[in-house]
């Protein structure tokens, strides 16, 4: 039976310096957060059980999920990304504060390839690999999954690193990120791109609402059409 939240996930230190790292955020805290209890540990996966589209991210925000406990809640990335799951039907509200809040979500499941806090925003490739533990724990789970939806050439690429850890044969540069572009993979699920929902990509232009309204609308019909 699948696990959504295991317990060893919470007690994870397979990456030292991300482990240090996520206690360390959660301990100095941000001032605006100063009386809030931070999260600071590995942030499981969340959605609906029985989803058929898989949301893969990068990594916890520092003051976000790092202190919420849940995947996109509490910053600027959440900000812009469940407004647009509301319009498309995949989120009951438009907006995530806590993990606790009444935050529904219709057949989508929300991951990340690394489920620690890296500092900068940047994992090291190894912490990636590492962390494929836990992202083969919700693939394994996810029975009625159909689609994986990369946000960032970071998810990309760790999906693809997933497949190979399985012994599937691929050449990845065969499977380049871009945004929109949808991967048809053998024997696996196909692979969808999208610019990650980052502030530095959304305050840019670089992913405006209308693209990603675009991306998530393309999911929902190819998933509709297996």
């Amino acid at each position: 039976m699948f696990d959504p939240y295991p317990k060893a996930l919470e007690r994870c230190t397979l990456c030292p310096r991300l482990a240090r790292y996520r206690e360390e955020v959660a301990r100095r805290k941000r001032r605006a957060y100063q009386n809030e209890d931070y999260w600071g540990k590995p942030v499981p996966g969340f959605g609906d059980p029985k989803a058929r589209v898989l949301l893969l991210g990068l990594a916890p925000g520092a003051h976000g999920s790092n202190r919420t406990g849940r995947m996109f809640t509490g910053d600027g990335s959440g900000n812009f990304l469940f407004p647009a799951l509301y319009r498309t039907g995949f989120a009951s509200q438009p907006d995530s504060r806590r993990r606790d809040d009444a935050l529904t979500l219709s057949d989508m499941w929300i991951t990340a390839a690394c489920r620690c806090v890296p500092p900068g925003n940047k994992p090291t490739k190894q912490e990636v690999l590492t962390c494929q533990t836990w992202l083969a724990h919700d693939f394994g789970g996810l029975k009625n999954a159909k689609l994986v939806l990369a946000l960032g050439s970071i998810a990309h690429d760790s999906y693809l690193e997933l497949l190979k850890s399985r012994g599937h044969a691929l050449t990845k540069n065969r499977y380049k990120f871009a945004h929109g572009a949808l991967h048809q993979l053998e024997n696996a699920l196909p692979l969808l791109d999208s610019y990650h929902v980052s502030i530095q990509n959304t305050n840019t232009g670089k992913l405006t609402p209308e693209m990603f309204d675009a991306v998530l609308a393309r999911a929902k019909a190819f998933v509709a059409s297996e």
